[in-house]
């Protein structure tokens, strides 16, 4: 079967997003699929400029083909167009004149997909948000898929977007948090449609081809001694810890018995010593860094002893403290590395539709602190019972302070991640959920269309 993505950006470099989502799938597809990706030449999303050379290329068994954006983004002016047009009353005609300032706005792509989209068995559209969707679904729309990677925010309740959800016949919603939230804001009435997500892929990934910590195999030997039971991890009650609210914590157990392996060498690199919480992704305020560093802050001046690690795209100046360590840009090897080195991974994103950061840090056996405010993230916290989630400074206070104070919780929440990530996120599970995706929209769907929400709006 010959099956094309389409994505605003793609690349190796990019890392997070749905743009990662998006190429961990197409790379799994293309061992079983003939898969094309269209995309732009663009590598930063600020702006679109073309910085990939035009054509066609081949990235880890998929073909790649970029075509030349045909404006970059003024980020002022459209931050201030964006302002007009989610306050007062617009026309169809300005939506679309907004969605040519957001950008990637880039013409070939569409003209292609119009030329060429007959030798496709199945178009996979990537992203709600962005022209390439919102146009292209048009075009052949019996054979597409829309994966959203939705959330509510104030572009998603423009028009143009109603139209988009509203014609398309296939969705693969990320969560079921995203999916409710879609159909009450949105009259979908798919042919076939099921909550996917994306595979978690922890393989060794410095030659040796043989699974790592992970979705793919079991640890080797027991976390805890084998005459202790695991302590039970926390119930939660509207983003409140519960457990250990006031007691002081247990006595430090060796090392031998934390979760300490590949870990190690990011540890020494990057001199982190004691506690390690790591955040990874776009450091920048809109993913929630911006009110993380001032609640770290506060988790410091309350006497908390860990250190904050950061690695992914610096957009945003960094606070000049002794406390936190930004490790840049890394291969995969070296998060691995830094997830398997983390006490706790931070979430602090308020806007997600799956968190592939909280998903690979469970499979890497570290427990997640989040966004309450990301319904996403409370979904898989409260599924899982692997991580715990705030809703203001004081919670987060709290809560970090609780986990970097007891490592058998640590320890089970680690399990729990671990034993979350098998069950829902193993490879076979996603690709099947393809596979039946596929085969009923290229079957015209096994049953009538749905009736729409009664909250459609």
């Amino acid at each position: 079967m010959k099956i094309a993505f389409i994505i605003q950006r793609y690349g190796t470099e990019i890392l997070g997003g749905s743009e990662y989502h998006c190429r961990l799938i197409a790379e799994r597809m293309a061992a079983r699929h003939q898969v094309d990706v269209l995309t732009t030449c663009a590598r930063e999303y600020t702006t679109w400029k073309n910085e990939y050379p035009e054509g066609t290329d081949r990235i880890r068994g998929v073909n790649v083909r970029r075509f030349a954006n045909s404006r970059t983004r003024d980020l002022a002016a459209f931050n201030t167009l964006s302002d007009w047009i989610f306050n007062y009353e617009h026309t169809r005609e300005d939506e679309l004149r907004w969605l040519e300032e957001q950008g990637p706005w880039c013409p070939p792509l569409l003209d292609y997909l119009q030329r060429s989209h007959q030798q496709y068995d199945v178009l996979i559209f990537f992203t709600y948000l962005y022209a390439p969707t919102v146009l292209g679904m048009h075009i052949a729309p019996k054979k597409s898929i829309l994966v959203p990677t939705a959330h509510d925010e104030p572009a998603i309740h423009l028009g143009i977007y109603r139209d988009l959800f509203a014609s398309a016949n296939a969705v693969a919603f990320n969560t079921e948090s995203e999916k409710a939230f879609l159909m009450r804001t949105f009259d979908i009435r798919t042919i076939v449609e099921e909550t996917v997500g994306c595979g978690v892929d922890l393989l060794d990934t410095e030659g040796q081809g043989k699974p790592r910590r992970g979705v793919d195999a079991p640890l080797e030997g027991p976390l805890v001694p084998d005459d202790e039971e695991p302590a039970p991890a926390p119930t939660q009650k509207d983003g409140v810890p519960r457990g250990r609210r006031g007691r002081g914590p247990r006595p430090e157990r060796p090392l031998a018995d934390r979760k300490r392996g590949i870990g190690e060498a990011f540890r020494r690199r990057h001199r982190l010593f004691g506690h390690v919480a790591l955040y990874g992704g776009r450091i920048d305020p809109g993913k929630g860094c911006e009110e993380l560093f001032e609640y770290f802050a506060t988790y410091r001046d309350a006497g908390g002893d860990a250190t904050l690690a950061l690695m992914g795209a610096k957009l945003m100046p960094l606070p000049e403290t002794s406390w936190l360590r930004f490790a840049g840009m890394l291969p995969e090897a070296e998060r691995l590395q830094a997830l398997d080195a983390a006490d706790v991974v931070v979430v602090p994103s308020p806007l997600e539709s799956l968190s592939l950061l909280a998903l690979e840090a469970m499979a890497m056996g570290t427990p997640v602190l989040c966004n309450a405010r990301a319904e996403v993230l409370v979904e898989h916290c409260r599924r899982s019972n692997a991580g715990l989630y705030y809703a203001d400074r004081d919670e987060f206070v709290e809560a970090l302070s609780l986990l970097m104070a007891d490592d058998r919780l640590r320890t089970a929440m680690g399990r729990n991640g671990r034993d979350y990530v098998q069950a829902h996120y193993r490879w076979e599970v996603i690709l099947g959920k393809y596979d039946r995706l596929i085969g009923g929209l290229t079957a015209g769907g096994s049953s009538a269309p749905r009736a729409p929400s009664s909250a459609a709006r």
